[in-house]
């Protein structure tokens, strides 16, 4: 699912009055200079971003980055130290109440009454919102149809698994139709099947025009939903583009290369070291050198390894990942359990 245009994210200064640009009427999403603290920890600083109508941005972090806080602000749950943000053409502040009834919050941790039935759990949401009964019911029944549950309708939550309660979960928040959705790390100890579920569900939305912002921790989900995505660390906005665009950054193809013997790896550096602008990367056996193209280069990196005497196990080329993208800009892997 790859859509033009998307997010435009970035950070503009480290200080505390973050940027005076007004935000993007024409966005789902419009944040300029957000800022926000707790205490001596700056969680945001200056965050600046645009989301297009009908799009996905993944909002990608290390623990403490500040995904969730942003999330938290633009969700009307907290109010920020400095900046402003619209969400739906409404101020995250000003209009606070009227924005409620139109965006959706689901998290890792579903927020479902486990005494009540599937039904209940979603009618009563539907009552919030000030629907009828009627409607509301009609409403739950509706979305237990889309999110496979009408089986499990009748029964508790408490009896459903750790799937079933999320999906739930993303229904409540989709009974009053959304145009935006905030989706806090959503698939968050879900066994496979269960994620891919949920990823079609999403998938789904989105084509029928709801915006999502998505935080993850899990860099292929990322890579299967959003168009775009922004990379928050330290509060600020280190890098942001369509996933294909992130993966340019680290580099082209990269050539791995398996030695039969880890002695031979110095041997093997210095033959395959012109085919590369950057020096190879050792680790024993293993050899990564970036390649300048891709067309041949496992027949010359096998020629030049052959005539150096070098054994090789194994070879391939390998197009970086969101993974190398994470590593090289934060430093470090994605972690579990974002706390800011």
């Amino acid at each position: 699912m790859r859509h033009s245009g998307g997010v435009r994210a970035r950070i503009e200064g480290q200080g505390s009055g973050g940027s005076e640009t007004t935000v993007n009427a024409a966005a789902a999403i419009s944040a300029r200079g957000i800022s926000k603290s707790f205490g001596d920890v700056r969680a945001l600083r200056g965050v600046d971003l645009d989301v297009r109508q009908g799009t996905v941005l993944g909002l990608l972090g290390p623990n403490g980055a500040g995904k969730t806080t942003l999330v938290r602000i633009l969700a009307t749950l907290l109010a920020p130290d400095a900046g402003s943000a619209s969400v739906a053409g409404l101020d995250v502040v000003a209009d606070q109440n009227r924005l409620r009834e139109r965006i959706g919050l689901a998290g890792q941790y579903a927020a479902v009454d486990e005494n009540l039935t599937g039904l209940e759990n979603l009618t009563m949401v539907g009552r919030l919102y000030g629907f009828r009964r009627a409607v509301a019911k009609r409403r739950g029944r509706e979305l237990l149809e889309q999110f496979d549950l009408v089986e499990a309708a009748s029964r508790p939550v408490k009896t459903y698994s750790g799937g079933m309660r999320r999906r739930l979960d993303l229904a409540a928040a989709l009974v009053a139709k959304p145009p935006v959705l905030f989706l806090d790390e959503p698939t968050t100890g879900l066994d496979p099947r269960s994620r891919l579920d949920l990823w079609d569900v999403i998938e789904k939305l989105v084509s029928q025009g709801t915006t999502v912002l998505l935080t993850t921790q899990y860099l292929d989900e990322a890579d299967r939903l959003a168009d775009r995505i922004a990379v928050i660390d330290h509060g600020s906005v280190i890098a942001e583009g369509t996933p294909d665009e992130l993966k340019d950054r680290v580099g082209g193809e990269r050539l791995e290369v398996h030695l039969e013997d880890a002695s031979q790896a110095t041997a093997a550096a210095q033959a395959l070291a012109t085919m590369s602008d950057e020096q190879p990367l050792l680790s024993e056996a293993l050899i990564r050198i970036g390649v300048k193209g891709r067309s041949g280069a496992i027949i010359e990196a096998v020629r030049r390894l052959d005539g150096a005497g070098v054994g090789v196990d194994d070879i391939a080329l390998r197009r970086p990942t969101l993974d190398d993208v994470f590593l090289a800009l934060t430093g470090h892997a994605a972690e579990d359990g974002d706390q800011a």
